[in-house]
């Protein structure tokens, strides 16, 4: 399994659909492999939308919930058991709850990855999956801002005070390219996600732009590894669900 941690909530899965928001940067480049994704964010699930899934989970005879598919992706979230838009007002021991349904009550069928989505921070939802399943590595998501890698830092310590493996951070809204003059801007600072995995000693795995097709895209539930695959915005998915699975262990062939 490897986790997706956002440092920044105002760029929604986007990277993790990508990995996840399609997961597109892994998925894509792991067609012949069988991938799940878990939209861990209990309070503001996103997923659905992107990943262009709607409806309630079948249940099984075994009365284990069947995730719904798209893109070849199997996904599950608490987006599926509550109206779009509906506020999940829970605390603690209720998202936990919430978070070891959406893990042991569903049939995940047999996977080769399990990508986790998990929301910012350092509470009871990244402490009860990172505690209670096994992690290939966690990967943290950041856009260059200060403040935004302020979270990142935490995010990091913390997987690391749980023996979770940290396979690097990814710069997300790295840069912000007019599509007129075509003149770049550093919206949110340059390279502070650098500089970051520098005192950190942990990886850069991938830079992704600030543009203006991936929000389309994935306000539309078509990903642009999926609409746009030939276009450099995809492209740096692709290179980045690369330097991921270099980073992981080789997945056991699947059967049948």
């Amino acid at each position: 399994m490897a986790l997706l941690h956002r440092s920044w909530r105002r760029w929604p899965p986007v990277v993790a659909c990508h990995i996840t928001h399609t997961p597109a940067w892994i998925t894509a480049a792991l067609r012949a492999r069988v991938v799940g994704l878990l939209d861990a964010d209990v309070y503001g699930p996103s997923i659905p939308r992107m990943m262009n899934l709607r409806g309630n989970p079948e249940l099984t005879n075994s009365n284990l919930m069947r995730p719904l598919v798209n893109f070849g992706i199997v996904c599950m979230s608490m987006g599926f058991l509550v109206e779009e838009g509906a506020p999940v007002v829970w605390r603690g021991l209720m998202v936990m709850s919430a978070i070891e349904r959406l893990l042991r009550q569903v049939d995940w069928g047999q996977l080769d990855y399990l990508v986790i989505d998990m929301p910012p921070g350092t509470g009871d939802v990244q402490l009860s999956i990172s505690q209670n399943i096994p992690i290939s590595g966690a990967i943290i998501v950041s856009t260059p801002q200060d403040i935004a890698l302020l979270d990142a830092q935490r995010a990091t310590e913390m997987f690391r005070k749980v023996n979770v493996p940290v396979l690097g951070i990814v710069q997300n809204m790295s840069v912000f390219q007019c599509p007129k003059c075509k003149y770049e801007s550093h919206i949110f600072g340059a390279d502070g996600a650098r500089a970051l995995a520098a005192k950190l000693a942990l990886d850069v795995l991938g830079d992704i732009p600030l543009h203006l097709k991936i929000r389309e895209t994935s306000d539309k539930g078509q990903p642009i590894v999926i609409s746009h695959p030939d276009s450099s915005e995809a492209k740096a998915y692709l290179r980045l669900a690369a330097e991921v699975i270099k980073r992981l262990p080789t997945p056991c062939v699947s059967s049948g």
